[in-house]
């Protein structure tokens, strides 16, 4: 399996998942500079240097929430769809594993106890943020 595995359809994204064994000397980022979430992954050797920052003040419009999930501890099955609701695909993620939710639906089955980290943009705007619906999976 690839330890890194972007889920498209007709061209749009709708996931990035990066599974647990991955793996890559210096700096990898796997989202396009448009996403108003950006993902990578970073392995630094002992003594490597990010030198200190800032960041500036950008004002920045965002469309549509992504976000992004790191299992810590786990097992689920998380079911994708396209925008018009429709499924698309399932993957399952164990420890280690992260996922950025980049469009479409989604919905999840945990199948262990699961803990996880959630990322995503704010602030967050209750029920205005999501609309809930019924997924068909096959």
């Amino acid at each position: 399996m690839n330890p890194v595995e972007k889920i498209q359809l007709n061209g749009e994204c709708f996931a990035i998942i990066i599974y647990h064994d991955y793996t890559k000397d210096g700096v990898a980022f796997f989202t396009p500079d448009d996403f108003s979430q950006q993902l990578g992954y970073m392995k630094h050797n002992k003594g490597d240097i990010i030198p200190e920052h800032v960041h500036n003040l950008q004002i920045r419009e965002i469309h549509y929430t992504q976000e992004t999930l790191v299992v810590k501890r786990g097992r689920l099955r998380v079911d994708l769809y396209t925008n018009d609701k429709n499924y698309l695909t399932s993957r399952e993620l164990t420890a280690g594993d992260v996922i950025l939710l980049a469009s479409g639906g989604h919905g999840f089955e945990f199948l262990e106890e699961t803990e996880m980290i959630e990322i995503k943009q704010g602030p967050y705007c209750g029920d205005l943020d999501k609309i809930r619906f019924s997924g068909k999976k096959p």
